[in-house]
């Protein structure tokens, strides 16, 4: 049964994803009082009951969503209607302007220098990096760019994420949110749920080709959330 929780609150996740929504508007447009519900179900606490399908089924969402791909997995996650709304609806996307001054905008942080970013060693930062000027992301750090599928469909090759660093000495973080993890085994960009203790957290792939893992907490050199996302052309 938590298996199958765990794959329903991926597809859950997916469509939010997809319709670029989140939950608290999801549980909003399904008559919830509170969103804890669909936060439960995101984070496989719990399987939707027959009240969620109900609610389901007479919401604006009835002709978008496939439920048969809601339950089972098989098929495809949207309607035809519901592609066309997927397409339509805004992102949020920014646009960035590429700047030369030295301590203008916010900078492009390589792989590489991953480790420097979060230790406070700026050199890299003052003479390696490209610099963006992103007015809405005045509280970023810095930007990475995604690399890999894992995240798709949210974030694609080529996408650049804005970070803000989180301090490990008071760890604390918003579940299903995205974050930035430079660990033993290199940087990740995933969305992290509750694990199965304190010391634990769950990481999570937007793509579901990939299997959801857990890592101790004591794995994290650093730690930033992605506070937004850019997409160059």
């Amino acid at each position: 049964m938590k298996e199958k929780n765990a794959e329903i609150s991926v597809r859950v996740r997916k469509i939010l994803s997809l319709l670029h929504t989140n939950a608290n508007k999801f549980a909003n447009s399904l008559g919830y009082n509170r969103a804890q519900t669909v936060y439960d179900i995101l984070d496989g606490k719990s399987a939707p009951s027959y009240d969620f399908f109900r609610r389901l089924a007479i919401s604006e969402y009835s002709a978008i969503i496939d439920l048969r791909w809601l339950l089972t997995g098989i098929g495809e996650p949207l309607t035809e209607r519901g592609q066309l709304n997927s397409e339509n609806r805004p992102t949020e996307i920014q646009t960035a302007s590429y700047t030369t001054a030295p301590n203008e905008g916010i900078p492009l942080i390589p792989v590489s220098a991953m480790a420097g970013i979060f230790t406070g060693d700026t050199s890299v930062m003052e003479y390696d990096c490209e610099r963006y000027v992103i007015p809405d992301f005045k509280g970023a750090d810095f930007l990475i760019r995604v690399k890999g599928d894992s995240m798709q469909p949210t974030y694609y090759p080529g996408d650049i994420v804005a970070c803000q660093r989180v301090p490990l000495n008071d760890l604390f973080f918003q579940w299903n949110k995205t974050y930035v993890l430079d660990t033993v085994q290199g940087p990740l960009i995933k969305r992290i749920n509750r694990g199965s203790d304190d010391s634990h957290v769950l990481v999570v792939s937007d793509n579901t080709d990939y299997e959801p893992f857990e890592l101790s907490k004591d794995q994290f050199h650093g730690v930033a959330l992605v506070c937004g996302l850019v997409r160059l052309e």
